[in-house]
């Protein structure tokens, strides 16, 4: 159970038996059951503001630059041209911040199925929901499966930014999500989801890869520090319909002037190398 004592939340979860992690709560500035999850904003004395769906983290002021960067640019910097982007979740405005500054992206096209989340992003979050500002954005209030059911061949890039694989969330981990991702691709299209950590749930990890890689031709797992994620540690899992696509080697890179320019705090070309060199066990696991 999630419980707020004594001004100290602790976060617990079937998915991670055993352990919780707690932090210090200042303020409560929002809660509210919306038609789909239970949303709040707290503010915290160490890690900023912090949004809470459904009892579990989601994002702190303090850490959340690593997830949304490399969620994004770990995808759109494999691929050549990432002129049109998709992005499935990612209500906070987070990932949409991120993409809009890739300067190859020029349309992006997003799908949040709770309107609450967005609206609560706005007001209490705006250093993420600043995303949803891009003239490049295009957000949709919906369900990322029946979009993508009416959009074949549209998309370069498809991210998805979801929660964890509890409740809604579980069918984004499928192979049939990962099909119809396919299906939404252009040639060469590659697609990046949040996949777990390999810490807690090494079978999750196993099992999301191994759908990906029934589905695209190249298939690969990456993953990112967060401290107050689970293990402090978040995956990915990437597929391509390029089966010439090497996703350690980025195609695209940028000069640290660049990465200034973007105000990119966690990304850039070494880090990308780095997210896919997995330790020895997780190797032998995933291949």
């Amino acid at each position: 159970m999630n419980i707020l004592k004594n001004n100290w939340y602790t976060e617990s979860c079937d998915m991670w038996p055993g352990g919780t992690f707690s932090f210090e709560v200042k303020e409560i500035l929002h809660q509210e059951k919306s038609p789909y999850q239970d949303i709040i904003v707290c503010d915290t004395t160490s890690f900023g503001r912090v949004l809470i769906l459904d009892g579990i983290i989601q994002c702190t002021e303090k850490d959340e630059f690593s997830y949304q960067e490399m969620l994004s640019f770990l995808a759109l910097c494999s691929h050549k041209n990432p002129e049109k982007v998709l992005i499935v979740g990612g209500g906070d405005g987070g990932v949409a911040r991120e993409v809009a500054k890739h300067p190859k992206v020029k349309e992006i096209v997003q799908v949040e199925i709770d309107a609450r989340v967005v609206e609560v992003s706005k007001k209490y979050l705006p250093y993420m929901s600043v995303g949803f500002n891009s003239e490049k954005l295009t957000l949709h209030i919906g369900d990322g499966f029946e979009f993508m059911k009416n959009h074949s061949n549209e998309f370069d890039v498809i991210l998805t930014d979801s929660s964890d694989p509890v409740g809604p969330a579980v069918s984004l981990f499928q192979e049939n999500y990962f099909a119809l991702m396919k299906s939404a691709l252009k040639p060469n299209g590659i697609v990046c989801s949040q996949a777990g950590t390999f810490w807690n749930d090494l079978d999750l990890v196993t099992n999301t890869l191994k759908y990906c890689r029934n589905q695209f031709p190249v298939g690969a797992y990456a993953y990112t520090s967060v401290p107050t994620y689970p293990s402090g540690l978040i995956g990915f899992v990437l597929g391509s319909l390029d089966p010439d696509v090497k996703f350690d080697s980025p195609q695209i890179t940028f000069t640290k002037e660049e990465e200034r320019a973007m105000k990119l705090k966690y990304y850039n070309s070494d880090i990308h190398k780095a997210a896919f060199t997995l330790p020895t066990f997780l190797r032998n696991q995933l291949n």
